[in-house]
């Protein structure tokens, strides 16, 4: 319960982070931020493909994949090469896409 109560008197997000799952640079801070990171990544290729007005099997097709791996993807299930992401976003969405390495 100590836990709970620090997390009800944190005073930012980064600060509930740093309770639940340890500061940044630690093997489960780590873990969570890969995992909070694929996740965005499949909100946001689930929300382009659907602004498209794409199926999962149409953009499959566009992109020369299968629908299965399409929708793993989105249900962050499956890892994805750098350059699969571009091929999804570029030339099966038409959105331009952007790395930034901070």
């Amino acid at each position: 319960m100590k836990k709970d109560k620090a997390i009800r008197n944190a005073k930012s997000f980064d600060e509930i982070l740093d309770i639940q799952y340890g500061k940044i640079g630690t093997k489960k801070r780590d873990e969570f931020e890969a995992k909070a990171q694929y996740f965005v990544i499949s909100a946001m290729l689930k929300e382009a493909r659907r602004e498209a007005n794409l199926t999962q099997e149409q953009l499959a097709k566009k992109v020369g994949t299968k629908k299965s791996y399409i929708s793993r993807l989105e249900n962050g299930k499956c890892d994805i090469q750098l350059s699969t992401l571009y091929r999804i976003f570029e030339d099966g969405l038409g959105k331009r896409i952007s790395l930034l390495i901070a």
